[in-house]
């Protein structure tokens, strides 16, 4: 096996770990450098609205030899206008040219009809109104609030409110950053674009409540023990289920990348563009956001209320107790009993190193001074 295969089998196995939890400040302080970027680039480059919400034209043209570069600047020169150019599998071409009206479409069919030497009416000209994009915004926008609400109803009547806001604040960082690539990159937004945001947020939610179901299921009576702070559970929480988020990304963005690069990239079929680029940004950040984003904070929210304060204070002093004395912590013997029995696939203990192997601990020992 793999040195990469043989590492994800022990974290399966609950054998290694990594203290997501205890980094929490790193990954913060990481996506709202990537949120800033986004949003920055945003407000200097903005959206490159496509056709459908600014208005225009489209024309379509029958087989010619005239390459893309070239109808682009034909285009350019005859609308006054930035050109965006398809070549078709026909051998033709869509030009689309945004913010012109019907008089202006007229003249800009002849003059391509001219340039690209072709009869004029065998070019297809469509208009689309502004109006229809506004409409298709404003729905996804409606459709975004009424999602966004019923999650937050759901999240808090299934787990807490905690996790409710927690998972809420995910899904804007994953929007946010999705947003801020397309204005980066320069990508046409279109209604493709739209579908592909609003699909991305099931899969981000999707992620996040398999973690929080496994927390919920980890601090059931947790205020009843001394082992674990929630802190630690939830750090258990995010590593027995950290291969089967990282499997299930994989493998979502697999096809998403074929459609990016070569069919977008290689093969030139620019309108998959739109979609692709949405959900191979958007898949990637929600499977971060729901390890290191929406869990961390969970825990962050939990561990200030009294119970769970007082309970942090009573297992760090137990352990310290027993660290002064020399003695295994109840945790510790708890981890190995568990990694000695049949149901140490679930004990992924809180803290462990990826990359250590765990050595028994609290047999053969002495008490007291050594």
């Amino acid at each position: 096996m793999s040195r990469l295969g043989n590492l994800g089998a022990r974290l399966y196995r609950g054998e290694v770990g990594y203290d997501f939890i205890g980094k929490r400040k790193i990954w913060y302080g990481v996506s709202v450098l990537i949120t800033i970027t986004a949003i920055l680039g945003l407000v200097v480059s903005g959206l490159n609205m496509g056709i459908e919400f600014k208005g225009g034209a489209v024309f379509t043209t029958p087989k010619t030899s005239v390459s893309v570069s070239e109808a682009e600047d034909l285009a350019s020169d005859a609308s006054g206008h930035q050109a965006i150019v398809q070549k078709l599998g026909n051998g033709g071409l869509r030009i689309q040219i945004t913010e012109v009206d019907t008089q202006k479409s007229d003249e800009i069919q002849d003059k391509l009809a001219q340039d690209l030497d072709v009869p004029r009416e065998k070019i297809a000209a469509d208009l689309v109104g502004p109006s229809w994009g506004e409409q298709i915004a404003n729905k996804a926008w409606t459709g975004l609030g009424v999602f966004m609400v019923l999650v937050v109803i759901y999240l808090a009547i299934a787990f807490e409110w905690r996790m409710a806001l927690a998972a809420l604040v995910a899904l804007i960082h994953d929007i946010t950053i999705t947003v801020g690539v397309y204005a980066l990159v320069g990508f046409e937004v279109t209604p493709g674009t739209v579908i592909g945001l609003l699909t991305i947020l099931g899969y981000s939610l999707y992620d996040t409540v398999v973690v929080f179901d496994s927390l919920k299921e980890g601090t059931k009576g947790i205020t009843k023990q001394t082992r674990w702070t929630y802190s630690d559970v939830a750090n258990r929480s995010i590593n027995s289920t950290l291969v089967r988020s990282i499997n299930t990304t994989v493998v979502a963005l697999l096809p998403v990348a074929g459609l990016l690069f070569i069919g977008g990239g290689v093969l030139g079929a620019g309108m998959l563009n739109d979609i692709s680029l949405a959900l191979f940004v958007g898949l990637a950040a929600g499977a971060y956001s729901s390890i290191f984003i929406a869990t961390p904070l969970v825990a962050d929210l939990k561990e200030r209320e009294p119970q769970m304060k007082a309970l942090k204070k009573r297992v760090l002093a137990k352990r310290a107790a027993a660290a002064a004395k020399g003695e295994a912590t109840e945790a510790e013997q708890a981890e190995q009993a568990e990694l000695d029995g049949a149901g140490h696939e679930d004990a992924a203990p809180a803290g462990a190193v990826v990359g250590q192997r765990r050595e028994p601990r609290g047999h053969g020992r002495t008490h007291g001074k050594h």
